[in-house]
């Protein structure tokens, strides 16, 4: 992937974002409409809908950081971070902690949410990811009750000249490693038992 196509996949990755989260917020606005007149809440049937859009809505958000465009200053609030990433992980074996305090440029964050993405895939009975920032580098901790790790996917984040296969499941891989390249950032990784550790 070179860096003009990345530049393109982020600005796919916006466009896709905005368009589909104007009519997702109007269908979350119409139930809570309909609870306020009365009609909510009469089934499982409402409740089904209502966390299906507040699910879609919190990915949406997540993917607009992780996969779209940002500006040079751009910066997001460390309430925001937190809301976004408490909203995915809402019903999810995985959960995080966010420890940075302040603002954060948003490029910053879109590193952690990429390499979140790459946790998730290492993770697959849950656990726990914790993100750091020590010296302006992110220092990001995963564990969890098994480790399972794609060897030929981590190697390409530590190792630009090494090529595998990319599914759309794993497109955050590809993606990590050329907007870490874009930052000046080089990655490493360590792992034991059910603990990963990635330093970018």
């Amino acid at each position: 992937m070179q860096q003009d196509n990345a530049d393109l996949a982020t600005l796919i990755g916006s466009r896709i974002c905005h368009d589909l989260i104007s009519p997702i917020g109007a269908i979350s606005n119409g139930l809570e409409l309909l609870t306020l007149n009365g009609a909510g809440g009469i089934g499982p049937e409402f409740d089904l809908i209502n966390d299906s859009c507040s699910s879609a809505t919190a990915r949406i958000r997540f993917f607009r950081v992780a996969f779209g465009t940002s500006s040079a200053g751009q910066q997001l609030r460390r309430d925001e971070v937190v809301s976004v990433l408490e909203g995915i992980a809402r019903g999810t074996r995985l959960q995080t902690q966010w420890h940075p305090d302040g603002n954060q440029h948003r490029r910053d964050v879109q590193l952690a949410f990429l390499a979140l993405l790459c946790f998730e895939t290492a993770l697959p009975q849950g656990g726990t990811v914790v993100f750091d920032l020590q010296d302006g580098r992110w220092q990001i901790a995963g564990t969890g009750p098994r480790l399972s790790l794609d060897p030929d996917l981590w190697k390409m984040l530590t190792d630009p000249s090494h090529r595998t296969e990319i599914s759309p499941a794993r497109v955050q891989f590809a993606m990590l490693q050329v907007v870490a390249a874009d930052h000046g950032r080089t990655m490493t990784y360590t792992q034991a038992d059910n603990h990963l550790r990635l330093q970018l």
